[in-house]
């Protein structure tokens, strides 16, 4: 009895690290939800290698906002955040910088 408690026990521990493990994985990418006050400050990086900084800050915030996801890096990155990157225009192209 004790051999299968001891086993639970390792089983139940394993588990908890290996969760704990990947929801960090998970928000250092971003993947994480965020709260809509961290939108601004990663917009805020996402837009800064921008020439077009107000349409590009509105329409990540408006992004955030919704799918509460910002991919990191300035470009690129996109399928972190499907939500995300699913917007689009009418004429089809990316909405979320």
């Amino acid at each position: 009895m004790a051999v299968r408690c001891y086993s639970s026990s390792i089983l139940v521990l394993i588990s908890l690290l290996l969760l704990v493990t990947f929801s960090n994985v998970a928000e250092a990418y971003g993947r994480a939800k965020l709260r809509p006050s961290d939108c601004k400050p990663r917009c805020t990086y996402r837009c800064s290698a921008t020439s077009h900084k107000k349409p590009c800050m509105f329409f990540c915030q408006k992004c955030c906002a919704a799918c509460l996801c910002v991919p990191p890096g300035v470009y690129g990155n996109k399928q972190v955040c499907p939500c995300y990157n699913s917007w689009k225009t009418k004429e089809g192209r990316p909405k979320c910088p």
